[in-house]
């Protein structure tokens, strides 16, 4: 989190924003301040989470609507966590800080537990699983109509304006890249089979594995984007996750596995065209492009840590010299997964 947003968030606006929901912050436990300050809180014996979300970053509208995608799929099956009423009903509190504003909202909070990289559940079943639930998620929304709360368009992303963070000179070719690939993915055709709401970010650090089902939750980076952005996802994390110091043929070999399984699952609730598939490669360096700039945007870039300028060397190096995550043979994958 900026450091000014850090001093305009202290302990009674976390008990204010907790009140409000009928919860108790004495034995709250921070979960995330990355881009929302999120907490496990309880109300009675009962935990939930509390995210609370600074008008830098989301307008109010913004978190209107995502809050209510989240609850029509929960209507209509897909797990994912319910967003609660306040004690006054509505789904956003707001809480004044100085000239700015924190929006506040709390959720179920899911069952189950993360499933780690080294985890033997970290296999071929979880990605099928993993599919089966984006799958469900995009079937469920092609029927869903946003109303005057509407999240943004994907290209309106502040993130994307990379000239705004990229601005040494090592980067200008990593600029041009980003702008050629924006123009690219503009140019593909919105339609409601494959454009529509979207989570963005539907990694394992972003839901629950219980009893054999998956509980997504983190919404706040959902958008009106393709929909194959949702499979492009996945398939990166895991890959950059597990084997980001490996080569890029252990990382694609990888990476093949999980998207056959991944796809198996999700064309048993949702169909995608083989055209889209194929397009992955677009969206896959668009999340190189993205991490890049968010990096620079929240991180101090004269005290990095190890790990920091470890990641950002790696992400700069490879876009500059054109190498992507995974390089796959997409028209074989299909066969495969096709045919099983």
């Amino acid at each position: 989190m900026e450091k000014w947003i850090q001093e305009l968030f202290t302990k009674d606006v976390l008990k204010d924003a907790a009140s409000r929901f009928g919860c108790d912050t004495s034995h709250a436990k921070k979960l995330g301040d990355f881009e929302n300050y999120v907490y496990e809180v309880h109300r009675g014996d009962i935990p939930y989470i509390l995210r609370l979300t600074h008008s830098s970053h989301r307008s109010k509208v913004e978190v209107e609507a995502e809050l209510q995608w989240i609850n029509y799929l929960h209507k209509h099956g897909v797990n994912v966590s319910l967003v609660n009423d306040s004690d006054e009903g509505n789904l956003v509190e707001v809480i004044k800080t100085g000239e700015t504003y924190f929006f506040v909202c709390l959720f179920d909070k899911a069952t189950g537990k993360p499933v780690m990289m080294d985890d033997p559940l970290f296999d071929d079943e979880l990605f099928y699983k993993w599919g089966k639930l984006t799958g469900h998620m995009h079937r469920v929304t092609k029927g869903y109509v946003q109303d005057e709360n509407r999240r943004e368009r994907w290209d309106q992303d502040d993130v994307l304006d990379y000239d705004k963070y990229l601005t040494s000179v090592e980067d200008r070719g990593i600029i041009e890249k980003g702008r050629l690939n924006k123009e690219s993915i503009r140019d593909f055709k919105e339609t409601q089979d494959s454009f529509g709401l979207i989570h963005s970010d539907i990694h394992p650090g972003n839901f629950f594995y219980d009893e054999g089902a998956l509980h997504v939750f983190d919404f706040d980076d959902s958008m009106e984007f393709f929909f194959v952005s949702d499979v492009a996802i996945p398939l990166y994390y895991s890959v950059w996750w597990k084997f980001r110091n490996e080569t890029l043929e252990t990382r694609s070999g990888f990476g093949e596995r999980f998207l056959i399984a991944f796809l198996q699952g999700y064309l048993t609730e949702c169909d995608i065209d083989d055209e889209w598939v194929k397009r992955i490669p677009h969206f896959l360096l668009l999340r190189d492009l993205t991490l890049y700039t968010v990096f620079h945007k929240k991180w101090d870039l004269e005290n990095l840590s190890d790990g920091e300028r470890s990641l950002l060397s790696q992400i700069r190096e490879r876009l500059q010299e054109d190498e992507p995550i995974v390089d796959l043979d997409y028209e074989k994958i299909l066969r495969e997964v096709r045919t099983r």
